[in-house]
């Protein structure tokens, strides 16, 4: 089994995904305990995995045991296995929160167990078009989750992600078609040297390169591609806003940078500084753009989607500046900012439950109507704006100090006004939890029924988040020896 732990973090979703819709044939609500029972295993694989290339280093799996660059061919290194076991970690938090929140439908777990199987197969991925496959099975997974809400405003909401995540996904696969016309292969590793001998200045390479990125920035999200990314995160049940927002634009960043670094190569970057200058600057304006939308938003939720296009600008950032100090501050910033912004979501899914309060000017008092959420609500805040010692401060400032070693100026003059403004949108809620006059007075309805209370489970994963939060700076040596064992040197070479 060892020897195949890597493809079974693929397929043991796959086939869990099965049992709750043939389960639907009898049972109504056995969906729940299915998709746990199949995250824990897949938990587990990951972290097996994840001693396994701690140990012994980089993992290869060749499918059906054809060898690539003619195979299909599965990697697994210490970047994998990052977002590997933030994929577990992350699946996990949202089913302990989905326990009492919903949906409960076994529909909607088979539609999450794929979703974690589009999100896995995407991370171990070694060949470009099998990539594209996993962005699909994650696209339509997601879709379908932000339409399992009640109201038709979801069903609305999941089209124009469809249509938006379509076209970015027709983007990516036109450049890899793009890519095989130069080099005659779909393997990375393979590619990576048959680009190098097309030659970078290739206007097929260059077409590629281009297609690819922008099919990547709609999943993204980046500005101005982001538009389907606020009705998805607003219009969606509490439990899908949590886990998207944590994982679906994450892991669309982690195949940005590895197809950046692992097939393109910083040798690209040297070779036609253009596309890296291009990259910088949308990077930029996405950091920027978001924060000030965000900060113009009434609607809470909106204003965390907004944020989420601003934080997604300056991972991109860093991994553009593609130093060894700025693609570590970008992945440690990835991996806090699924924790920060999956703990935010569900702390305002929690605080709307016990108050009905959704916008800002309703968070007036809520801070003691509702205590606990409310305080890891302000916790989570902070750290995403970059108060020392959260993991968003350590992020942020490892990316500032890439771009002053690789002298661009403007990137650390972005950063920093963003993380002002981003205080700014985060402090004007702080300010009317605990300053201002409750403006809601009266108990939400559902919640004077018991039809929305507010479980334990649902608090805890809210409480973990914003101590992961504080608590992942330590681990950030880890993630240092983990990326000095693969990808620094790759960036280095």
């Amino acid at each position: 089994m060892i020897d195949h732990l890597i493809v079974l973090l693929v397929v043991a979703p796959i086939l869990g995904s099965a049992v709750p819709t043939l389960a639907s044939l009898r049972y109504d609500r056995v969906g729940w305990s299915v998709a746990t029972v199949t995250t824990l295993v897949h938990a587990a694989f990951a972290g097996v995995l994840t001693w396994t290339v701690w140990t012994d280093g980089v993992v290869r799996y060749a499918v059906g045991g054809f060898a690539a660059p003619y195979g299909i061919e599965l990697v697994a290194d210490g970047l994998t296995v990052l977002l590997v076991a933030l994929i577990s970690a992350v699946s996990l938090g949202v089913l302990a929160y989905a326990r009492r929140a919903g949906p409960h439908a076994n529909s909607f777990y088979a539609q999450f167990l794929l979703l974690v199987a589009g999100l896995s197969g995407m991370t171990v991925t070694g060949d470009v078009f099998n990539l594209y496959v996993f962005l699909e099975i994650t696209g339509l997974a997601a879709y379908g989750l932000v339409a399992s809400g009640r109201e038709a405003r979801s069903a609305v909401a999941a089209l124009k992600y469809l249509i938006i995540g379509t076209i970015g996904a027709s983007l990516y696969l036109l450049g890899v078609g793009y890519a095989l016309a130069a080099t005659g292969t779909l393997n990375m590793a393979d590619l990576s040297v048959k680009l190098a001998d097309v030659g970078y200045d290739s206007t097929l390479v260059l077409t590629a390169f281009g297609l690819i990125m922008a099919g990547l920035a709609v999943k993204v999200a980046l500005f101005p591609l982001h538009t389907w990314q606020p009705d998805a995160y607003t219009d969606s049940p509490d439990s899908v806003s949590a886990f998207i927002a944590a994982l679906v634009s994450t892991v669309s960043a982690y195949a940005l940078a590895r197809i950046l670094f692992s097939v393109f190569t910083v040798d690209f970057l040297r070779a036609v500084p253009a596309a890296r200058a291009a990259l910088v600057a949308v990077a930029c304006v996405s950091i920027i753009a978001g924060s000030v939308l965000a900060v113009a938003q009434a609607d809470v939720q909106r204003m965390l989607a907004y944020s989420s296009v601003s934080q997604f600008g300056l991972v991109i950032a860093g991994f553009a500046v593609a130093t060894p100090l700025a693609v570590a501050g970008a992945t440690v910033h990835l991996v806090g900012h699924a924790v920060m912004k999956g703990g935010l979501f569900a702390a305002s899914g929690i605080i709307e439950r016990e108050t009905g309060a959704t916008t800002v000017g309703g968070y007036a008092g809520m801070g003691g109507r509702t205590p606990l959420a409310a305080g890891t609500f302000t916790l989570l805040a902070l750290a995403m704006v970059g108060v020392p010692p959260a993991v968003g401060f350590v992020g942020k400032w490892y990316i500032v100090l890439g771009a002053v070693n690789a002298g661009l100026w403007p990137v650390v003059a972005v950063l920093l006004v963003s993380t002002l403004l981003t205080l700014a949108y985060f402090a004007r809620l702080g300010e009317r939890l605990y300053f201002a006059e409750p403006t809601i007075r009266s108990e939400p309805a559902a919640a004077a029924d018991g039809g929305e209370a507010v479980s334990t489970a649902m608090i805890a994963t809210v409480v973990v988040a914003a101590v992961l939060a504080v608590a992942l700076t330590a681990a950030v040596p880890v993630v240092d020896a983990l990326l000095d064992r693969t990808v620094f040197e790759v960036i280095a070479g």
